[in-house]
């Protein structure tokens, strides 16, 4: 998973063996923080969705590294800063959450797949995310993947509780960004204003 500062990105994962990963509403909340303490200082998160045995998240990434140095730690080290890249901070956000699970469910082993998927939306040479491929073949219009490609992936997010048959709307489903863009609530984990760059709010309350 190499991701690139300035671009969009789908981050996807899922339980082991499509077990559960969210047991009771505080595991949501539980994640939902730990998201902003270790994804959303690298990224503005456009788009979220916890569903029962999965996650999605659609971000755009503003730093690929950052400094994590705190006094204590400078002085331990004379003076020397720490760095720490996405990718270490979104294993260490399952890992930290995988624990808490395994604890609280008793269980022991991997809580989430090995590998977290993140696929490109607007990157210059080239995609194909497979979350829009339907009996084998693209229907997604490419004049404008800038704007097309965001656009999909922004809608495939928040319509999976529906196609799931968890809700009958969008807005029903209280563990995505749906609400949010409606006006349904006002959550502080999405930044609209760089979401309405790539894409156009069309979800039906």
């Amino acid at each position: 998973m190499i991701l690139k500062k300035g671009y969009l990105y789908h981050i996807y994962n899922q339980g082991n063996n499509r077990r559960k990963i969210f047991f009771k509403k505080d595991n949501y909340l539980f994640f939902l923080k730990k998201i902003n303490t270790h994804l959303k200082p690298y990224a503005d998160i456009l788009a979220w969705c916890l569903m029962p045995n999965h996650f999605h998240l659609m971000i755009c990434v503003l730093e690929t590294e950052i400094d994590i140095t705190n006094t204590h730690t400078v002085n331990q080290n004379h003076g020397v800063s720490k760095r720490r890249t996405i990718n270490d901070s979104i294993g260490i956000m399952l890992r930290s959450y995988t624990r808490a699970i395994n604890k609280q469910e008793k269980f022991t082993g991997k809580l989430f797949r090995e590998k977290t998927k993140a696929e490109c939306l607007n990157c210059p040479n080239g995609l194909t995310p497979n979350f829009f491929i339907k009996n084998g073949v693209t229907f997604i219009n490419v004049k404008n993947a800038n704007k097309q490609y965001p656009q999909v992936c922004f809608n495939y997010i928040h319509q999976n509780p529906v196609k799931a048959k968890l809700v009958t709307k969008e807005t029903d489903y209280e563990f995505s960004s749906a609400r949010d863009y409606a006006g349904i609530r006002e959550g502080r984990l999405i930044n609209k204003n760089v979401a309405f760059e790539y894409i156009d709010y069309t979800l039906k309350c």
